[in-house]
């Protein structure tokens, strides 16, 4: 079928219309718009008029990976990609007045400071490797070009290793979780073992750290442990020390940490700079990126987290700082309780998951009526729903900034400031 493609659709793929002008119901991935293709009803996509912004992918895998979207496309015109996206999700809310998105962005390679991994053997040898695009096929990689790279020579020197205190390790592995620092001097990791063995893994470690100096602690879970999981066993440290504009923040091992390292100090910025007052909030806070900073311009900076192990990350920098108080609860449980109270913030900073912040919260915010906010949020969907209800409730949206913490995939950051 001949297809004129037309505009972005959150997710990575894009609308399409028969050349003949009907609209098609199936969005096209690997284009971009203004394109003509050909295309086939298993997927395939032959350009026969391709957009000046499509340039040469410059990871082997890409299309075939289902981690990237966009490498196909110039990095200003993924800027550009996401900034459509994002305004027609709010429009579409029913949201009126969205003031100009003012764009950052990031470093486009070599960004991501954690990827999970599978660990498969192929062919009788061991590789490693993510899922194939729209599967739970396994994908053997020799590349990641948006992950730091002592990620991937981790994962080599894991998978290639002669040692005989690894060879008996290895086949026990089913993922890995590799979290590293900023400036690639500490790395953390997590195995996923298909079975319970945890007999020689301080072993396998110290073998592993040989090869990889910057490794500087590892745990076991099970192979479907999620975050908060127990580990079976664990060596060297349990997590590592991130360093963020002259701050060093504590992160477990397993927790929650913003993974572009090239954005992370400008993110920080745009939540914090140039407010200062009396108390503040910090919901979802995580281990404290935000409320530890705002502890240098605020009198006292309440921060509710309630995961672990990022609450006792956070009530461990609560310790250092006295006018930053940790609170280990669920987002409006602690809303509900302090709405009864007479005293009220003048900023509350947010950075919930991608399902947003609900209506409960939402209702619970609107009778707060703080004189500013900041929604940080990692899904312009929930993002859209929200700030309709918080807007009908008397909010206004002050200032849209899309930060491109995701490069060559779709997902996008958002940064709103909310007046009352």
């Amino acid at each position: 079928m001949r297809l004129r493609i037309e505009r972005p659709e959150y997710g990575g793929a894009f609308a399409a219309r028969v050349a003949d002008g009907m609209a098609v119901t199936q969005p096209v991935r690997l284009v971009l718009p203004g394109e003509l293709v050909n295309a086939t009803t298993d997927g395939l996509v032959e350009v026969l008029e391709a957009s000046a912004a499509r340039v040469q992918a410059r990871c082997r895998h890409f299309g075939v990976c289902g981690g990237c979207d966009y490498q196909h496309a110039a990095y200003a015109a993924q800027l550009e990609i996401k900034r459509e996206i994002l305004v027609g999700l709010l429009e579409a809310a029913g949201l009126a007045g969205v003031p100009a998105v003012e764009q950052h962005a990031s470093a486009p390679w070599e960004y991501r400071n954690r990827i999970r991994l599978r660990v498969e053997a192929v062919d009788g040898e061991l590789r490693f490797g993510y899922n194939r695009r729209g599967s739970r096929d396994f994908l053997p990689i020799v590349e990641c070009p948006i992950s730091a790279p002592l990620l991937l020579r981790t994962a080599a020197a894991l998978t290639t290793s002669g040692t005989a205190a690894m060879k008996r390790w290895l086949p026990s592995i089913a993922e890995i979780e590799l979290h590293a620092s900023g400036d690639e001097r500490a790395l953390q990791m997590t195995v996923f073992t298909r079975d319970r063995r945890i007999e020689g893994f301080a072993e396998f470690c110290e073998a592993l750290a040989v090869l990889v100096p910057e490794l500087s602690g590892a745990g076991v879970l099970a192979v479907t442990a999620g975050f908060g999981a127990k580990e079976r066993a664990a060596w060297g440290t349990g997590g590592l020390v991130y360093p963020v504009v002259g701050r060093s923040f504590w992160v477990s091992r397993g927790g929650f940490f913003q993974v572009n390292r090239s954005m992370i100090a400008e993110l920080v910025g745009l939540v914090t700079a140039g407010r200062r007052s009396g108390l503040a909030w910090d919901l979802y806070a995580g281990v404290g990126l935000f409320s530890r900073v705002l502890t240098e311009s605020f009198e006292r900076v309440v921060a509710v987290e309630s995961g672990s192990p990022a609450a006792e990350d956070l009530a461990q920098t609560a310790r250092k700082h006295p006018s930053l108080h940790a609170v280990k609860a669920e987002t409006v449980g602690f809303l509900r309780r302090e709405i009864l109270q007479r005293e009220r913030p003048e900023l509350i900073v947010m950075d919930p998951p991608r399902a947003g912040l609900g209506q409960d919260v939402c209702e619970l915010l609107a009778r707060l009526a703080v004189p500013e906010m900041v929604y940080v949020s990692c899904d312009p969907v929930t993002l859209a729903r929200d700030l309709k209800m918080l807007v009908d409730s008397g909010y206004r949206l002050a200032e849209l900034r899309l930060l491109d913490m995701f490069p060559q995939t779709f997902h996008l950051e958002t940064v709103v400031v909310l007046r009352c």
